[in-house]
Protein backbone atom coordinates (compact mmCIF):
# COMPACT_ATOMS: atom_id res chain seq x y z
CA UNK A 1 0.00 0.00 0.00
CA UNK A 2 3.01 2.36 0.64
CA UNK A 3 4.55 1.70 -3.05
CA UNK A 4 0.87 2.70 -4.65
CA UNK A 5 0.52 5.87 -2.49
CA UNK A 6 4.04 6.22 -4.15
CA UNK A 7 3.32 5.88 -7.60
CA UNK A 8 0.37 8.02 -6.74
CA UNK A 9 2.35 11.19 -5.70
CA UNK A 10 5.03 10.52 -8.46
CA UNK A 11 2.12 10.74 -10.86
CA UNK A 12 1.10 13.96 -9.59
CA UNK A 13 4.35 15.24 -9.96
CA UNK A 14 4.43 13.76 -13.47
CA UNK A 15 0.92 15.35 -14.19
CA UNK A 16 1.81 18.84 -12.66
CA UNK A 17 5.35 19.34 -14.78
CA UNK A 18 3.72 18.23 -17.80
CA UNK A 19 0.69 20.71 -17.52
CA UNK A 20 3.41 23.70 -17.45
CA UNK A 21 4.85 22.31 -20.68
CA UNK A 22 1.46 22.20 -22.50
CA UNK A 23 0.36 25.44 -21.80
CA UNK A 24 3.37 27.18 -22.41
CA UNK A 25 3.58 24.97 -25.67
CA UNK A 26 0.54 26.03 -26.61
CA UNK A 27 0.24 29.48 -25.52
CA UNK A 28 3.59 30.01 -27.52
CA UNK A 29 1.96 28.59 -30.60
CA UNK A 30 -1.60 30.71 -30.08
CA UNK A 31 0.95 33.55 -30.25
CA UNK A 32 3.19 32.76 -32.99
CA UNK A 33 -0.19 32.38 -35.35
CA UNK A 34 -2.31 34.91 -33.87
CA UNK A 35 -4.82 32.49 -32.58
CA UNK A 36 -6.96 32.82 -29.73
CA UNK A 37 -5.90 31.35 -26.77
CA UNK A 38 -9.58 30.03 -26.19
CA UNK A 39 -9.46 28.46 -29.17
CA UNK A 40 -6.28 26.81 -28.32
CA UNK A 41 -7.73 25.71 -24.87
CA UNK A 42 -10.79 24.68 -26.59
CA UNK A 43 -8.77 22.26 -28.77
CA UNK A 44 -5.51 21.05 -28.27
CA UNK A 45 -4.88 21.72 -24.40
CA UNK A 46 -8.69 20.02 -23.49
CA UNK A 47 -8.05 17.11 -26.32
CA UNK A 48 -4.70 16.71 -25.04
CA UNK A 49 -6.02 16.57 -20.98
CA UNK A 50 -9.07 14.44 -21.72
CA UNK A 51 -6.97 11.51 -23.23
CA UNK A 52 -7.14 9.35 -19.96
CA UNK A 53 -10.70 9.68 -20.11
CA UNK A 54 -10.58 8.50 -23.53
CA UNK A 55 -8.66 5.54 -23.00
CA UNK A 56 -10.40 4.78 -19.80
CA UNK A 57 -14.00 4.89 -20.91
CA UNK A 58 -12.99 2.76 -24.18
CA UNK A 59 -11.54 0.19 -21.85
CA UNK A 60 -14.71 -0.38 -18.96
CA UNK A 61 -17.09 -0.63 -21.94
CA UNK A 62 -15.17 -3.06 -24.20
CA UNK A 63 -14.65 -5.13 -20.63
CA UNK A 64 -18.58 -4.76 -20.26
CA UNK A 65 -18.01 -1.89 -17.13
CA UNK A 66 -20.66 0.18 -18.63
CA UNK A 67 -21.13 1.91 -15.33
CA UNK A 68 -17.46 2.86 -14.82
CA UNK A 69 -17.26 4.08 -18.52
CA UNK A 70 -20.44 6.15 -18.33
CA UNK A 71 -19.59 7.47 -14.62
CA UNK A 72 -15.92 8.31 -15.55
CA UNK A 73 -17.18 10.79 -18.38
CA UNK A 74 -20.04 12.06 -16.32
CA UNK A 75 -18.05 12.52 -13.00
CA UNK A 76 -15.15 14.36 -14.96
CA UNK A 77 -17.60 16.86 -16.30
CA UNK A 78 -18.69 17.70 -12.83
CA UNK A 79 -15.05 17.45 -11.80
CA UNK A 80 -14.14 19.96 -14.35
CA UNK A 81 -16.73 22.11 -13.87
CA UNK A 82 -17.12 22.07 -10.19
CA UNK A 83 -13.66 21.88 -8.42
CA UNK A 84 -11.08 22.70 -11.19
CA UNK A 85 -13.13 26.33 -12.11
CA UNK A 86 -13.56 26.72 -8.79
CA UNK A 87 -9.79 26.01 -7.89
CA UNK A 88 -8.54 28.00 -10.83
CA UNK A 89 -11.01 30.97 -9.90
CA UNK A 90 -9.62 30.94 -6.10
CA UNK A 91 -6.72 31.39 -7.62
CA UNK A 92 -7.17 34.29 -9.84
CA UNK A 93 -10.69 35.51 -11.33
CA UNK A 94 -11.62 33.91 -14.64
CA UNK A 95 -12.21 36.69 -17.27
CA UNK A 96 -14.09 35.10 -20.00
CA UNK A 97 -14.73 36.18 -23.28
CA UNK A 98 -18.11 37.25 -24.90
CA UNK A 99 -18.25 34.41 -27.60
CA UNK A 100 -17.68 31.86 -24.79
CA UNK A 101 -20.65 33.23 -22.79
CA UNK A 102 -22.65 33.30 -25.68
CA UNK A 103 -21.51 30.04 -27.66
CA UNK A 104 -19.51 27.48 -26.03
CA UNK A 105 -21.01 27.48 -22.18
CA UNK A 106 -24.16 26.81 -23.80
CA UNK A 107 -23.07 23.96 -25.94
CA UNK A 108 -21.47 22.10 -23.49
CA UNK A 109 -25.29 22.51 -21.74
CA UNK A 110 -26.43 21.28 -24.74
CA UNK A 111 -23.90 18.45 -25.13
CA UNK A 112 -25.34 16.92 -21.37
CA UNK A 113 -28.51 17.25 -22.68
CA UNK A 114 -28.22 15.69 -25.81
CA UNK A 115 -26.80 12.78 -23.70
CA UNK A 116 -29.64 12.58 -21.20
CA UNK A 117 -32.33 12.64 -23.87
CA UNK A 118 -30.35 9.65 -26.05
CA UNK A 119 -29.97 7.54 -23.48
CA UNK A 120 -33.16 7.88 -21.56
CA UNK A 121 -35.33 6.71 -24.01
CA UNK A 122 -35.96 10.21 -25.77
CA UNK A 123 -33.72 9.45 -28.59
CA UNK A 124 -33.41 11.91 -31.68
CA UNK A 125 -33.26 9.41 -33.74
CA UNK A 126 -34.83 6.27 -33.36
CA UNK A 127 -32.52 3.89 -30.54
CA UNK A 128 -32.43 1.60 -27.62
CA UNK A 129 -33.69 2.50 -24.08
CA UNK A 130 -30.94 2.91 -21.43
CA UNK A 131 -28.65 2.08 -24.08
CA UNK A 132 -26.58 4.79 -25.91
CA UNK A 133 -26.50 2.72 -29.16
CA UNK A 134 -24.18 3.03 -32.36
CA UNK A 135 -27.17 5.37 -33.76
CA UNK A 136 -27.03 7.31 -30.87
CA UNK A 137 -23.16 7.79 -30.90
CA UNK A 138 -22.47 8.65 -34.21
CA UNK A 139 -25.42 11.31 -34.09
CA UNK A 140 -22.82 12.50 -31.35
CA UNK A 141 -19.71 12.38 -33.51
CA UNK A 142 -21.39 14.84 -36.00
CA UNK A 143 -22.28 17.32 -33.07
CA UNK A 144 -18.62 17.18 -32.37
CA UNK A 145 -17.57 17.74 -35.95
CA UNK A 146 -20.00 20.66 -36.37
CA UNK A 147 -18.13 22.41 -33.10
CA UNK A 148 -14.55 21.27 -34.49
CA UNK A 149 -16.08 23.32 -37.45
CA UNK A 150 -17.28 26.58 -35.21
CA UNK A 151 -13.99 26.63 -33.71
CA UNK A 152 -12.10 26.55 -36.92
CA UNK A 153 -14.32 29.52 -37.69
CA UNK A 154 -14.29 31.45 -35.27
CA UNK A 155 -10.73 30.87 -33.56
CA UNK A 156 -9.05 33.86 -36.04
CA UNK A 157 -11.65 36.58 -34.78
CA UNK A 158 -9.71 37.27 -31.61
CA UNK A 159 -5.93 38.04 -31.52
CA UNK A 160 -3.40 37.90 -28.69
CA UNK A 161 -1.93 41.24 -27.45
CA UNK A 162 1.25 40.97 -29.36
CA UNK A 163 2.80 42.39 -26.39
CA UNK A 164 1.57 40.00 -23.62
CA UNK A 165 4.22 39.75 -21.21
CA UNK A 166 2.99 36.41 -19.53
CA UNK A 167 3.35 34.29 -23.05
CA UNK A 168 7.35 33.18 -23.85
CA UNK A 169 7.60 32.82 -27.51
CA UNK A 170 9.32 29.77 -28.48
CA UNK A 171 10.22 28.69 -32.19
CA UNK A 172 7.63 26.55 -33.16
CA UNK A 173 9.64 23.25 -33.49
CA UNK A 174 10.05 23.99 -29.44
CA UNK A 175 6.52 25.10 -29.02
CA UNK A 176 5.06 21.54 -30.31
CA UNK A 177 7.80 19.82 -28.85
CA UNK A 178 6.78 21.38 -25.38
CA UNK A 179 2.62 20.66 -26.41
CA UNK A 180 3.73 17.03 -27.48
CA UNK A 181 6.25 16.24 -24.21
CA UNK A 182 3.12 18.19 -22.03
CA UNK A 183 0.76 15.32 -23.60
CA UNK A 184 2.81 12.36 -23.69
CA UNK A 185 3.38 13.11 -19.44
CA UNK A 186 -0.22 14.03 -18.80
CA UNK A 187 -1.09 11.03 -20.39
CA UNK A 188 0.95 8.84 -18.55
CA UNK A 189 0.95 10.98 -14.87
CA UNK A 190 -2.69 10.37 -15.33
CA UNK A 191 -2.69 6.45 -15.97
CA UNK A 192 0.38 5.94 -12.94
CA UNK A 193 -2.33 8.03 -10.42
CA UNK A 194 -5.73 6.38 -12.08
CA UNK A 195 -4.21 2.31 -11.79
CA UNK A 196 -2.82 2.75 -8.46
CA UNK A 197 -6.32 5.04 -6.79
CA UNK A 198 -8.41 1.72 -8.90
CA UNK A 199 -6.67 -0.80 -6.59
CA UNK A 200 -6.83 1.28 -3.24
CA UNK A 201 -10.45 2.03 -3.83
CA UNK A 202 -10.82 -1.84 -4.88
CA UNK A 203 -9.08 -2.23 -2.00
CA UNK A 204 -11.94 -0.97 0.60
CA UNK A 205 -14.45 -1.91 -1.70
CA UNK A 206 -16.17 0.82 -3.15
CA UNK A 207 -19.00 0.15 -5.92
CA UNK A 208 -18.38 0.41 -9.83
CA UNK A 209 -20.59 3.71 -10.37
CA UNK A 210 -18.85 5.34 -7.27
CA UNK A 211 -15.77 3.99 -8.84
CA UNK A 212 -16.58 5.82 -12.07
CA UNK A 213 -17.69 9.15 -10.84
CA UNK A 214 -14.98 9.89 -8.26
CA UNK A 215 -11.81 8.22 -8.05
CA UNK A 216 -11.83 7.44 -12.02
CA UNK A 217 -13.61 10.98 -12.73
CA UNK A 218 -11.05 12.35 -10.49
CA UNK A 219 -8.03 10.52 -11.99
CA UNK A 220 -8.51 10.99 -15.11
CA UNK A 221 -9.38 15.19 -14.70
CA UNK A 222 -5.92 15.48 -13.13
CA UNK A 223 -4.57 16.55 -16.47
CA UNK A 224 -7.02 19.35 -16.85
CA UNK A 225 -6.95 19.55 -13.21
CA UNK A 226 -3.14 21.15 -13.02
CA UNK A 227 -3.49 22.60 -16.75
CA UNK A 228 -6.11 25.06 -15.87
CA UNK A 229 -4.38 25.78 -12.12
CA UNK A 230 -1.22 26.25 -14.29
CA UNK A 231 -2.62 28.82 -16.64
CA UNK A 232 -4.24 30.45 -13.76
CA UNK A 233 -1.44 31.01 -12.32
CA UNK A 234 0.13 32.45 -15.33
CA UNK A 235 -2.66 34.52 -15.42
CA UNK A 236 -4.39 32.89 -18.70
CA UNK A 237 -7.49 32.71 -17.99
CA UNK A 238 -8.62 31.90 -21.77
CA UNK A 239 -6.79 28.54 -21.73
CA UNK A 240 -7.73 27.79 -18.18
CA UNK A 241 -11.60 28.43 -18.47
CA UNK A 242 -11.36 27.38 -22.32
CA UNK A 243 -9.55 24.00 -21.36
CA UNK A 244 -12.37 22.85 -18.88
CA UNK A 245 -15.64 24.21 -21.26
CA UNK A 246 -14.00 22.28 -24.46
CA UNK A 247 -12.89 18.94 -22.32
CA UNK A 248 -16.61 18.86 -20.95
CA UNK A 249 -17.78 18.96 -24.93
CA UNK A 250 -15.05 16.73 -26.16
CA UNK A 251 -15.98 13.98 -23.00
CA UNK A 252 -19.50 13.72 -24.48
CA UNK A 253 -19.66 14.14 -27.93
CA UNK A 254 -16.42 12.71 -29.00
CA UNK A 255 -15.21 10.23 -26.21
CA UNK A 256 -18.57 8.98 -25.49
CA UNK A 257 -19.47 9.09 -29.11
CA UNK A 258 -16.06 6.82 -29.97
CA UNK A 259 -16.86 4.61 -26.93
CA UNK A 260 -20.82 3.84 -27.99
CA UNK A 261 -19.59 3.40 -32.07
CA UNK A 262 -17.29 0.85 -30.61
CA UNK A 263 -19.53 -1.11 -28.44
CA UNK A 264 -23.08 0.23 -27.29
CA UNK A 265 -23.19 0.85 -24.11
CA UNK A 266 -25.84 0.26 -21.73
CA UNK A 267 -26.88 2.95 -19.01
CA UNK A 268 -27.73 2.77 -15.54
CA UNK A 269 -30.66 5.58 -15.41
CA UNK A 270 -29.74 6.22 -11.34
CA UNK A 271 -26.33 8.31 -13.34
CA UNK A 272 -29.31 10.86 -14.25
CA UNK A 273 -28.97 12.42 -10.57
CA UNK A 274 -25.17 13.29 -11.75
CA UNK A 275 -26.10 14.42 -15.19
CA UNK A 276 -28.93 16.67 -13.48
CA UNK A 277 -25.57 18.19 -11.31
CA UNK A 278 -23.79 18.57 -14.79
CA UNK A 279 -26.65 20.60 -16.48
CA UNK A 280 -27.80 22.79 -13.12
CA UNK A 281 -23.68 23.75 -12.86
CA UNK A 282 -23.47 24.33 -16.21
CA UNK A 283 -26.51 26.86 -16.09
CA UNK A 284 -25.23 28.36 -12.84
CA UNK A 285 -21.87 28.97 -14.54
CA UNK A 286 -23.82 30.81 -17.19
CA UNK A 287 -25.49 32.94 -14.52
CA UNK A 288 -22.45 33.80 -12.71
CA UNK A 289 -20.71 35.57 -15.71
CA UNK A 290 -24.27 38.15 -15.12
CA UNK A 291 -23.36 38.89 -11.65
CA UNK A 292 -20.91 40.41 -9.99
CA UNK A 293 -18.55 41.70 -13.06
CA UNK A 294 -20.09 40.33 -16.09
CA UNK A 295 -18.15 37.76 -18.17
CA UNK A 296 -16.01 36.93 -14.97
CA UNK A 297 -15.88 33.92 -12.60
CA UNK A 298 -14.83 35.76 -9.43
CA UNK A 299 -13.36 34.03 -6.19
CA UNK A 300 -16.99 34.34 -4.10
CA UNK A 301 -18.56 32.39 -7.23
CA UNK A 302 -15.30 30.03 -7.31
CA UNK A 303 -15.64 29.22 -3.45
CA UNK A 304 -19.44 28.41 -4.10
CA UNK A 305 -18.37 26.14 -6.64
CA UNK A 306 -16.27 23.81 -4.75
CA UNK A 307 -18.87 23.53 -1.43
CA UNK A 308 -20.89 22.32 -4.00
CA UNK A 309 -18.40 19.63 -5.49
CA UNK A 310 -17.89 18.96 -1.54
CA UNK A 311 -21.16 18.16 -1.00
CA UNK A 312 -22.03 16.50 -4.33
CA UNK A 313 -18.87 14.30 -3.68
CA UNK A 314 -20.50 13.70 0.18
CA UNK A 315 -23.56 12.67 -0.78
CA UNK A 316 -22.18 10.24 -3.14
CA UNK A 317 -20.37 8.17 -0.60
CA UNK A 318 -23.27 8.58 1.85
CA UNK A 319 -25.29 6.97 -0.92
CA UNK A 320 -23.72 4.35 -2.17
Amino acid sequence: MILTIVLILVGYAILIKGADYLVEGASSTAKKYNISNIAIGLTVVSMGTSTPELVVSLLAALNGQSDASFGNVIGSNNFNLLFILGVSGAIYPLSVLRNTVKYEIPISLLAAMILFLLVNDIPLIQGDAARLSRGDSALMLLFFLAFLFYVYRTMRNVSNPANDPEIKLHRISVSLGLILLGIAMLVGGGKLVVDNAIAMAQHFGLSEKLIGLTILAVGTSLPELATSTVAAYRKNTDIAIGNVVGSNIFNIFFILGTTGLINPIVYNTALNFDLFVLMLSTVLLIVFMFTLKKRKLDRAESLIFLVIYIGYTIYLIGTD
